[in-house]
């Protein structure tokens, strides 16, 4: 079986608290949806943007809905750079104790979180079905080629495996530039 995955490109977003967005759109806001995502349940927000200001400069990023129990912006490298961040870590998704923090600007309030900056682990998101049929398991560290215009193995690919996830592999736009992987892509996990 050749083991495909389609690989997508996570450009910097933020994913937010409830309190967070009735801090950011006033009381009683709710995220909007401007089109769902390739992850069930997983939305871009429609009219909401966030502002992400760090010690060097600013980003405009959006929003990523359902809210969430802990606020968490995902960036690439190029972005934390832009902010003047250092100390950014790769880590996979949930996983931001110790991480940086910065100031969140919206229309109709700021704050400033403490924690919740990362760089997202590439990963791919199976079903068990999909990890049965590729023979791999949860928290398995794999390798991707990308065939494409500049094509690459990306080592170090962490695969995720929950029955509510569709099959989908996702790196961030410094990963996508290096790879030319634009467009509809497909990588061959090499387990």
């Amino acid at each position: 079986m050749e083991k495909k995955v389609l690989v997508e490109t996570s450009a910097r977003h933020i994913h937010l608290t409830k309190e967070a967005v009735e801090a950011l759109y006033g009381k009683g806001a709710e995220l909007t949806v401007k089109k769902m995502l390739s992850q069930p349940g997983q939305f871009a927000c429609g009219n909401e943007k966030i502002t992400l200001v760090g010690p060097k400069g600013s980003l405009a990023v959006s929003v990523l809905g359902p809210e969430r129990k802990s606020n968490q912006v995902e960036l690439s490298y190029t972005d934390a750079r832009a902010l003047g961040l250092a100390g950014v870590p790769v880590r996979e998704s949930g996983d931001t104790a110790g991480t940086p923090g910065l100031k969140l600007v919206g229309p109709a309030g700021e704050i400033t979180i403490n924690e919740g900056v990362i760089i997202a682990k590439r990963h791919i998101h199976m079903t068990p079905a999909d990890a049965e049929a590729f023979g791999v398991k949860d928290k398995q560290i794999v390798k991707v080629k990308i065939n494409s215009e500049r094509s690459l193995i990306f080592d170090d690919v962490v695969v995720r495996v929950n029955p509510n996830f569709a099959l989908a592999m996702h790196i961030d736009t410094d990963e996508c530039n290096a790879a030319s992987a634009f467009g509809e892509v497909y990588g061959e996990v090499l387990a």
